[in-house]
């Protein structure tokens, strides 16, 4: 497997969580500003961000919020 196809991969897993988001937020102007916000704390506290698809923070973002909303018991624990 070459390298664009794993970049096509992960951009389609990217886009499917994305989505996935969306659709288990209740209020989408509320998701879409704490993935913002929490996008940018990423920024500032992750200064050596590496120009990798998957490591940009709004990514990062997204993957972590879809993650809390479904699974938020492994916030409590």
């Amino acid at each position: 497997m070459n390298n664009n196809e794993f970049s096509k991969i992960e951009l389609k897993y990217i886009i499917y969580k994305t989505e996935e988001l969306l659709e288990l937020a209740q209020n989408r102007y509320k998701i879409t500003t704490q993935v913002s916000n929490r996008a940018k704390r990423r920024k500032y506290e992750d200064i050596d961000i590496i120009d990798d698809p998957i490591n940009k923070p709004i990514i990062r973002a997204i993957l972590e919020l879809v993650d809390e909303i479904k699974e938020p018991k492994i916030l409590r624990d």
